[in-house]
């Protein structure tokens, strides 16, 4: 069993990448392997909207994104973490997410699993943001869901935690840390 973490904060050590790092642990804990991209760290362009995916369900630019496909492809389990801008998921989310309209062309277009294979994959969301609106995760709920649905990842769930914004603060929650410990165990397990 391979877990992969999909770290989306631009701010290393912050409330997202402290949820995403327990739920990793609680994987491990239940003898997943785990592994954590850090978008940031990485060079992602953005899509280009050119559709040369569709020919053979491969993007042609060649960067980063190149390892993230193929870590994807090795993960049983994947666990996109992403802070809350402007009502979506982080711009390093969102590049690396639409850089998958190439597995999107796998198989919608080609008829191929998106991922190589069709072993059973499930995805789990994190997301923290700094207001306290009824709809606050909506917009990113639907992108992730979407991602998901494209790779054939079953949507094994989310933690979403409002109201959460300056660096650390999610360790003044009264259980963020210890939800997310047990939900990495669940997705492996369950």
């Amino acid at each position: 069993m391979r877990a992969l973490g999909i770290a989306g904060s631009p701010r290393r050590g912050g409330n997202t990448d402290l949820l995403l790092a327990e739920v990793m642990k609680g994987a491990e804990s239940q003898g997943a392997k785990v592994k954590t991209l850090i978008l940031n760290d990485l060079k992602i362009s953005p899509c280009q909207h050119c559709d040369a995916c569709f020919e053979a369900g491969v993007c042609r630019i060649k960067d980063d994104m190149q390892m993230a496909y193929a870590e994807m492809e090795k993960a049983d389990r994947i666990v996109l973490a992403s802070p809350v801008h402007f009502m979506g998921v982080s711009a390093q989310a969102k590049a690396m997410i639409d850089r998958c309209q190439a597995l999107w062309a796998r198989k919608y277009i080609l008829k191929q699993p998106p991922l190589g294979d069709t072993r059973e994959r499930k995805g789990l969301f994190i997301a923290v943001g700094g207001m306290k609106l009824a709809h606050l995760f909506e917009p990113s709920l639907a992108t992730v869901k979407a991602l998901f649905k494209v790779i054939d990842a079953e949507y094994a769930g989310d933690l979403l935690f409002p109201g959460v914004d300056e660096k650390g603060t999610i360790k003044k929650h009264p259980d963020a840390l210890k939800q997310a410990f047990s939900a990495g165990q669940k997705l492996v397990t369950e």
